[in-house]
């Protein structure tokens, strides 16, 4: 019998699912939920009978401290899923200095964010923050010859990250008509790009880019690497996407930038502190959209992310490689 720690909102949506397929693979599996109280502590039983856990996405930030509380008494915790595809917490170094394998749902939301991208970049481009403002005021303003927007057809996007949220990003701004630059660590041929670059190349690129669209990790190289200097490299008038993690973009620069009118709009879904400070100036700005960390958000993440768990559950029985492993 292994023993799974899960929520309790997991064990009660999924928990009869997932033992009947564990059943189908000869594997007999015991859901052990945290307690509903998140203030309460997994009891020593409990928590000695854990070799896997599953942080399914009704965690955080509610049950956070509590599961990690758990996931530390466990001892003979082994393995460790979690429903996001960023694992740049230090709590998830410490899982991993501990000899525990830690697996991620990467790629199960890159559609939604993807989406919400997008539907930023449409938001932007067609002036959806004015008609939103002039509706609030009940300003009948239609946009005049001087103020039309260009054409999406033919502008230039840059992915700076090419993971499975960053493809699909470029292969529905290819959907538009646009010209795709991906920039990833390897510059292997990409499908849905029409140019591959190097990192090291970023400043070379950017005076030719209308968007500069944020979908790597974060790491010791990208935190901070959309500076005043990265900013200043694009052609007045280009427009920034952020759905990776607020740390890549020096703030205060991006502020800068948009208040001067050197850069035309944003889309930041990610911040350096969060919830966004209220005493933000992105909040205010006109030509900025904000959303609250939240461009994941769809009913069918669970069901994909699920499918993932499932199928390393099936890995883990047969002393397989897992699938999205993190190293």
């Amino acid at each position: 019998m292994i023993g799974a720690l899960v929520t309790q909102w997991f064990k009660t949506r999924y928990g009869a699912e997932l033992i009947a397929i564990a059943a189908q693979e000869h594997l007999a599996l015991e859901l052990i939920a945290l307690p509903a109280d998140p203030q309460a502590r997994l009891s020593d039983d409990d928590a000695a009978r854990v070799e896997i856990a599953y942080l399914s996405n009704d965690v955080l930030p509610e049950f956070g401290k509590s599961f990690f509380s758990a996931a530390r008494k466990a001892a003979n915790l082994k393995w460790l899923h979690v429903y996001i595809a960023g694992v740049d917490h230090p709590v998830y170094a410490s899982m991993i200095a501990r000899g525990i394998h830690l697996t991620t749902s990467s790629g199960a939301n890159a559609e939604p964010v993807a989406h919400t991208a997008i539907a930023g970049m449409l938001a932007l481009a067609r002036g959806l923050p004015r008609w939103a403002a002039d509706q609030q005021a009940r300003r009948w303003n239609p946009v005049r010859t001087a103020d039309l927007p260009r054409d999406l057809r033919g502008q230039v996007m840059l992915v700076y990250g090419l993971g499975k949220i960053g493809s699909e990003i470029a292969r529905l701004a290819r959907a538009f008509g646009m010209r795709v630059i991906g920039v990833r660590r390897n510059a292997i041929e990409t499908e849905h790009v029409d140019e591959i670059h190097t990192p090291d190349k970023l400043h070379d690129l950017l005076p030719e880019c209308d968007w500069l669209t944020l979908a790597c990790p974060l790491t010791d190289q990208t935190r901070g690497m959309v500076d005043a200097a990265v900013l200043a490299r694009l052609p007045r008038g280009a427009q920034v996407i952020n759905i990776c993690r607020g740390e890549v973009i020096d703030e205060p620069a991006l502020v800068a930038a948009l208040g001067s009118g050197h850069l035309a709009g944003a889309y930041l879904d990610v911040f350096v502190h969060e919830p966004l400070p209220a005493d933000s100036p992105l909040w205010d700005m006109p030509n900025v959209i904000v959303s609250p960390h939240n461009a994941s958000a769809s009913a069918g993440n669970d069901a994909r992310c699920n499918a993932i768990f499932i199928e390393n559950l099936k890995r883990w029985n047969s002393h397989e490689p897992l699938f999205n492993e993190a190293i």
